[in-house]
Formats: structure tokens, sequence, C-alpha cells
């Protein structure tokens, strides 16, 4: 039997591909005929995965169109999304067409830094506080030790969080229409060998947890990580009712019982629905990092009677995504970005818009069908 740990982890041509499929093939025993079916060029993933035998395709489906007002996304969207749950597109289909017939959705991004925060071994609390100062006070030189790892990101800020022999300093940085993570990373573990340098602090770990990445941290819900958005949308009371079958204040009371008081309750960080499923079929949809759905899910959702109508408003304080590198280069998912025209450079802002505002209306349709009593007859007859 062959063992398929003997292969080379890289090599990229189909005839790699083949050779370590067929030894996973003999090892486990398994057929990998529909593996093995994959439209693009294996050479295209040679920086996303390593031991690659094929691909795993996911049915792909739209939602929309759906009319966005943002700072960055204008106009009408048909969003692609990735998923095997059945319901899932026909709800956030109808959270866009009810949206739509009030107005569309408004959205915004308030802030956009990506994080790193590594931690030091220091001498005791004395040690702790000269480093600290020195950092305050050498701003400039950590600025271009950064800048000698990369010509998109610009650090913005150092905090300081001491505790006993630790010291975690959170770096925030601008990191254009990549996500970021991988360029903050570097550019943080450059800025902190001056920091070894200079103060005598030893750098534990490049990650102290205090970033924090791909966990739920309230560190994220109160100062933001990669984009912080805001979306919005006014629903007719007319349309509440004859689109939504509920009434606004049926909507509101279970926002208000099960998002924010069951939310507080449970301990959860953010108040919603299901907001991380909707931002894991856009983001396996476009290449995002699925481990950021973390983030997303941190989301809060609020609704309000406006002079008898629905106002229903997300915020989002933790959307890391990019449309430059990772998994956006990937074919499938580059062609899903063009749908959205958030393929490459100046995008990210824009994606993260969309990103919003496809979870609003998923929060919107999901808190209906739950006011209605209609939750589980809509994923009974839809499959799930």
């Amino acid at each position: 039997m062959a063992d398929p740990s003997g292969l080379k982890l890289r090599g990229y041509s189909h005839s790699d591909v083949d050779a370590r499929r067929a030894a996973a093939e003999e090892f486990s025993g398994a057929s990998l005929e529909y593996v093995s079916k994959f439209c693009f060029k294996s050479e295209s993933a040679s920086k996303n995965i390593e031991n690659m035998i094929g691909a795993t395709q996911i049915p792909l489906g739209y939602a929309g169109p759906v009319t966005i007002e943002g700072e960055y996304a204008k106009g009408r969207f048909l969003v692609p999304l990735a998923t095997t749950e059945g319901a899932l597109v026909a709800s956030i289909s109808r959270g866009m067409s009810v949206a739509e017939s009030g107005g569309g959705i408004r959205a915004r991004v308030f802030r956009d830094a990506m994080t790193r925060a590594p931690v030091f071994k220091v001498k005791d609390l004395a040690h702790s506080a000269e480093v600290i100062d020195w950092v305050e006070n050498n701003m400039d030189l950590l600025e271009k030790a950064v800048s000698e790892t990369t010509s998109h990101g610009k650090l913005l800020e150092i905090e300081p969080y001491p505790n006993g022999r630790s010291l975690y300093l959170r770096f925030a940085f601008s990191t254009g229409d990549a996500m970021g993570m991988n360029m903050a990373t570097i550019a943080t573990e450059a800025a902190c060998r001056e920091i070894e340098k200079h103060t005598g602090a030893q750098m534990v770990s490049v990650s102290g947890n205090m970033c924090s990445d791909k966990k739920p941290a309230a560190i994220n819900v109160i100062k933001g990580r990669g984009k912080t958005v805001v979306a919005e949308a006014l629903i007719p009371k007319k349309i509440v009712e004859e689109r939504l079958h509920a009434t606004v204040d049926s909507i509101i009371e279970i926002n208000y019982r099960k998002n924010l008081m069951g939310s507080s309750l449970s301990g959860t960080l953010g108040a919603n629905a299901h907001a991380a499923n909707m931002a894991a079929a856009v983001y396996i949809a476009t290449g995002q990092d699925p481990a950021q759905v973390v983030g997303a899910s941190m989301t809060f959702v609020s609704c309000e009677d406006v002079d008898g109508d629905l106002y229903i408003s997300v915020r989002m304080p933790v959307v890391e995504v990019g449309t430059v590198g990772g998994g956006t280069s990937l074919p499938c998912q580059a062609e899903a970005l063009k749908m959205i025209d958030c393929l490459g450079a100046g995008k990210a802002k824009k994606l993260a818009e969309i990103v919003a505002s496809t979870i609003l209306a998923g929060e919107l349709s999901t808190l209906a069908a739950q006011a209605a009593g209609h939750l589980g007859s809509a994923h009974s007859a839809l499959g799930r």
C-alpha cells in the first residue's frame, strides 16, 4: 500500500495531483472520482493548499437583485452564495426582495483596521512601563520597520495591555484591499524585533490572542477588527404584512426576546439569528478565509418601529474580507467576485458593505419567518 506521506507536499502539475490522489485512494480504499473532476489548472492553487488531490465543489447560487446604497457599494447586485443548506439562499432572496420593495439597503464602513497583538515577557512592572514608554516615543522607527515589509500596509496605532510579567501590544494596520492577516503578522514581527533590540523585552509569540484572530472576543466587538460595517433598511408596514406575513410589532418582539435577551442570558457575543450562516455562504463563494466567519457571528441586530414601519439594522464590528490575495485569485472565486464587481484593488470596502447588506436581508427574513411561525415549514419544504 502506498504511503501518501512519502509524496512531496508541493507540486501542482496535474500529474503531481493525480499521483497524490492515487496514493490517497490506495491508502484509504475510497474512490475519489468526483474529487478528481475540477475545471481549473492545479497551478492556480499553488499558494492556497498543500498535498492537493483535487477539489471539493459546493453548490453556488445567488440572491437578489438588491439595491445597495453604500459609500462604496452603489447599485443593484446579485450576490453569489455557496452553501449546502437548503432554504438559506431562498431566505436571503426573500429578505432582499422585501428590502428592495422598501427602497433598498443602506450601508457604511466606519472603521478599517486589521490587528495583531504579540505578547512579550518582561522583567517586572517597571520594565513593562519602560517598554510602553519606548514604544510611544519611537513610533517613527516602528513605522519604518513596518514599511520595509509591505508597500500596502500602514501602522495606525499600538495599544499596550500590561499584565504582570507579560506585556501585550495590540498593533492596528490599514491593509489596503487584502484581508491583511498575513501582512499584519509579518509587519508586526519586524516591529517587534526592533522593540526587543532596544528594550530587552522578549517576544514570546507574535500572536498573544489579544488580536483576537478567528476566536469570538469582546475586544473585537468593542474596538472592531477588519472592517466595522453598519447596514440599515426601512420596510413599510404594508410590505411587512403582505410579503412577510408578520407584523412590525411581532418582528420587533422576536428580535428583543430572541436576539437581545436570549443572547444576553446565554453570554453570546453578538445578538443575531444566524449571521454566520449568510457570511459563510458569501465568504466561501468569494474566496475569503472561512474561519473569519467567527467575526461575522458577532453581529448585532436592531429593530424599531419608525412611524409604524419596520426599521432594521445590523452592526458588524468584525468583517475580515479582501478582494486581492488569498483565495480571491482562484478561478471560481474570482468569477463570483466579478459578479458583484469586487475583484481586485479598490474593492474591499465595497465587498464589506455587500456582506453586511446580505446579512441584513437574511436576518430580516429569518426574524419574519419566526414571527409568522414558518421557520420549520420552510426548512422542511426546501429540503433541510
